[in-house]
């Protein structure tokens, strides 16, 4: 029996939900990554996590896998046409975030 949702943005979050995902696909709308690069962008990620919520996200049809059958392991992550139909949704939490950090005087970025 499929899920029942009571509000759209119950499905949204659902789908996009979580400390991770969001962060993961806003990087992937800048365009192809490795997943070297991802693991940079994201030091707060574990390995295993990174990876389940890729897994995730290619599952649930927001990301596609490109693995080169090379070695060493050459994989590429984008997002799908359904992934990028997130792209307004992406650059709004990242404005707000951006405009949010600057009222209260949250640092982001690299530290050190």
């Amino acid at each position: 029996m499929a899920k029942r949702y009571h509000c759209p943005v119950e499905f949204a979050v659902d789908v996009i939900g979580g400390k991770w995902r969001p962060v993961i696909l806003a990087h992937l709308k800048e365009g192809v990554h490795r997943y070297g690069e991802l693991r940079r962008r994201m030091p707060g990620v574990s390995e295993k996590m990174l990876t389940q919520r890729l897994r995730e996200l290619e599952a649930d049809g927001l990301i596609l896998r490109h693995d080169h059958e090379t070695s060493p392991p050459h994989v590429e992550y984008r997002l799908t046409e359904e992934g990028r139909s997130l792209a307004p949704v992406l650059q709004a939490l990242y404005d707000w975030g951006a405009a949010r950090a600057a009222r209260t005087g949250t640092t982001i970025g690299e530290t050190g």
